[in-house]
């Protein structure tokens, strides 16, 4: 089994993947060997830990009225 992380891009009309090719020659795996590949998701790891802030305004109105609060004199 080979473990690796890699980003997903965009290659003409499909997505592929780029594997490290020192993962590839200590498996002894050559070009046009057919693999079986799992993908998993990596989720944001703040989410699974503290989960997703919602405000009832956009985060913009929330900066402004913080920014004329804070210098009104």
């Amino acid at each position: 089994m080979i473990e690796f992380k890699s980003k997903l891009k965009k290659w003409g009309r499909s997505f592929g993947i780029v594997v490290p090719m020192e993962k590839l020659r200590k498996s002894n795996i050559n070009e046009n060997t057919v693999l079986e590949i799992t993908i998993i998701k990596q989720e944001n790891p703040l989410k699974k830990h503290f989960g997703m802030v919602k405000f009832k305004k956009p985060i913009k109105e929330i900066l402004d009225e913080g920014n004329r609060e804070s210098w009104d004199e």
